[in-house]
């Protein structure tokens, strides 16, 4: 565990600096459920946004299981290194993104568009949410939205080459995205503002992108272990 306590803080990482990311895809979503709520039950608003979200979040998990096994399956093959470059290039991707200085990382969200037609339905009988199960069913299902973060992350989460340690990155991942997605009011004003500043998105995609280049396989890993 202890070795992978590094790529579990890369993770949340991903997630909270992708809040911004998060909030354009997700923050229409986020308010329309919020309002889906009826009368009655705005007393518990707190307790179903943390159900949404804690279901999205078991998604995003399971998700990472089910790629997992794949990643585990090439593992001892050929093709595991090119999966490690593939997960490499696109974590620096990731750190591109989020460093705001290139966004072609959100154009494989049309692979999961069909998918999505199929969900969308099942989920908009959900509405309106009055029980915590309810909301729990519709945030697991929000948590197969389209997404070229949530996609990317899978990917470098699959190269780990064990099902269990790509389910706890893509919790940590979601954790990550949690603040963002669940503070309101004055709070999330204030996480939301100190998250889209440039200064703090540069550092936190340089960072990234030096996890991608140490990810990437070659002699250069030796020598930073070493140091």
């Amino acid at each position: 565990m202890l070795e992978l306590a590094p790529l579990l803080v890369s993770a949340l990482i991903l997630g909270l600096l992708g809040g911004g990311h998060c909030l354009g895809m997700c923050g229409g979503l986020m308010g329309a459920l919020t309002l889906a709520i009826p009368a009655e039950q705005r007393n518990r608003r707190l307790r179903l946004l943390l159900a949404y979200n804690l279901g999205r979040i078991l998604s995003y998990t399971t998700a990472g299981l089910l790629i997992g096994l794949a990643g585990w399956a090439v593992a001892s093959s050929p093709a595991a290194m090119a999966l490690r470059v593939v997960a490499a290039l696109l974590l620096i991707a990731m750190g591109l993104y989020l460093a705001g200085w290139w966004s072609g990382l959100t154009r494989i969200e049309a692979l999961g568009r069909g998918l999505w037609r199929h969900i969308q339905p099942v989920a908009s009988r959900l509405l309106p949410v009055a029980t915590l199960p309810r909301a729990l069913l519709l945030g697991a299902l929000w948590g197969w939205l389209p997404c070229g973060l949530v996609y990317s992350t899978l990917l470098w989460a699959a190269s780990q080459g064990d099902a269990l340690h790509s389910a706890l990155l893509m919790f940590a991942f979601g954790l990550g995205t949690w603040p963002v997605l669940i503070a309101t009011g004055l709070t999330a004003e204030r996480l939301t503002a100190l998250l889209r500043q440039r200064g703090v998105r540069m550092a936190g995609g340089l960072l990234v992108i030096l996890f991608g280049l140490w990810t990437l396989p070659g002699p250069h890993q030796a020598w930073l272990m070493g140091h």
